[in-house]
């Protein structure tokens, strides 16, 4: 199956070379590419693509309220979303996310992580550049005010692991190294871990990790 991808971006030069990274690899083709954000949305509701990857400060709409249009809260069908910057700052991270982001990258983060992000949004997964994981997490817990839900079950002592691995941004493949396991292995503790915290992807497992204070 080919991943259908559409780029937002208002920097000629940075459209072309995200869609040739992505061209490049197999099984991702680029629908196509846009320069402002209201174009980035007309386009992703007429294509209909797999994942929009889209650029925070574009004109006439900017990345993260195109992405609230096309995957906030109540949006019907919302769509896989990853969002990339130059900028490393917390409130466009937040902003994303609160947007409905399943990602969240600095262009510094080169062609692997990139692609790595593509696959994971268009899987229903979130995946966040490490470089800002750890930060990012701490300051939501802070900022939340909601009381920590409890899970449906207690963590078995392999799931607190995976668990402090994720909330540390590490990718499944680094999980499994770090632990010595296999990759379906993390992937099983990742489903239990999201059915016990009610999760809906790693970003989520993540906060839960940080505002129940398991990474104090």
């Amino acid at each position: 199956m080919t991943l259908r991808v559409l780029i937002a971006d208002d920097q000629v030069l940075v459209r072309t070379g995200l869609a040739m990274i992505l061209d490049a690899q197999d099984g991702i083709e680029v629908v196509d590419q846009v320069a402002d954000g209201r174009s980035a949305v007309e386009q992703a509701r007429r294509l209909r693509p797999d994942v929009c990857l889209f650029d925070i400060r574009m004109p006439e709409l900017n990345g993260i309220e195109a992405t609230r249009l096309l995957a906030g809260p109540g949006v019907d069908e919302p769509m896989a979303v990853v969002v990339i910057t130059t900028f490393d700052l917390d409130e466009y991270v937040h902003g994303a996310l609160k947007a409905g982001a399943k990602g969240f990258l600095l262009k510094d983060a080169g062609p692997e992580l990139l692609v790595q992000a593509i696959h994971a949004a268009a899987q229903g997964d979130a995946l966040i550049a490490p470089s800002v994981t750890a930060r990012l997490l701490s300051a939501f817990a802070d900022s939340a005010a909601n009381e920590v839900r409890q899970p449906i079950e207690p963590l078995t002592e392999r799931e607190e692991e995976v668990l402090r691995t994720v909330a540390r941004g590490r990718t499944n493949a680094e999980i499994a190294a770090e632990l010595y396991i296999s990759l379906s292995t993390v992937k099983t503790h990742l489903a239990s871990l999201m059915t016990k915290l009610g999760a809906r992807n790693r970003v989520e497992i993540a906060m839960w990790a940080y505002e129940s204070g398991r990474m104090n």
